[in-house]
């Protein structure tokens, strides 16, 4: 093989190399936060709001999670989880709300408190889920500021963004949803879907990230068995010329 055609594959297998470490750090940085699944859903309507459970503080592992709901959400049941006890911590407004249907209350749930029945290892995942009856707010976004304490320290998820602010800029975002208008969701069916599938594999461990790794590892495989191939073609047409 000359010197041109040994840069030529040199470079070839770097750029590849390069990409799949680039392609690493994304899956590696799509699971470091507390999240919800799915980010976009319609206004006025039922949704389940799935929380990812990420790495722990640090090398600490997970004891407790407190959802704090936004002001326009009145209550949410969260969902059994063998791994964790439920709490559901009511708060009394300063004056009666008056509700869509015409009653009014006095008492609102403020917090969904999750403890784990063992620390949540930080090598490991988990979801929990709430279902909530999202107010009729096209185009507000509400945000869920998350508590994560562990077994040392803790991370206080509840950064929100500046009007113009880039939300993956931000150290603890707090996870949102961004409520839709029921025609703009079903324009927008595909985008949505693409986008849940995305935090699906960052959110919960269903085998989809797994998936993901392993068609990068054999994309590099088969980035390895190209490049022997090539070697082994240029070392066959060597032979022939002598």
């Amino acid at each position: 093989m000359n010197k041109s055609s040994l840069r030529r594959a040199l470079s070839a297998t770097g750029i590849a190399g390069g990409t799949a470490a680039l392609m690493m750090a994304g899956l590696a940085g799509a699971s470091a936060h507390v999240s919800i699944n799915p980010d976009k859903t319609t206004a006025n309507s039922y949704a389940l709001l799935t929380f990812g459970v990420p790495h722990g503080c640090d090398t600490s592992g997970t004891t407790k999670l407190t959802i704090n709901l936004p002001e326009e959400l009145t209550d949410a049941t969260p969902t059994v989880n063998p791994n964790w006890t439920v709490e559901k911590v009511t708060q009394t407004l300063p004056e009666p709300k008056k509700l869509a249907d015409g009653t009014s209350i006095t008492k609102r749930t403020s917090q969904i408190v999750y403890t784990a029945k063992a620390p949540l290892d930080p090598h490991l995942r988990d979801a929990l889920v709430l279902s909530v009856k999202l107010p009729d707010a096209a185009g507000k976004t509400l945000y869920f500021p998350t508590l994560q304490n562990c077994e040392q320290g803790q991370t206080n998820w509840a950064e929100i963004p500046k009007d113009g602010q880039d939300p993956h800029s931000l150290k603890a975002p707090a996870p949102s949803v961004a409520v839709t208008a029921a025609g703009a969701a079903a324009g927008d069916s595909h985008m949505a879907a693409s986008i849940s599938t995305e935090q699906a594999a960052s959110v919960t461990d269903d085998g989809s990230q797994a998936r993901s790794w392993a068609g990068l590892i054999a994309g590099v495989a088969g980035l390895g068995l190209g490049g022997a191939a090539f070697f082994r073609s240029r070392s066959a047409k060597a032979s022939v010329s002598k």
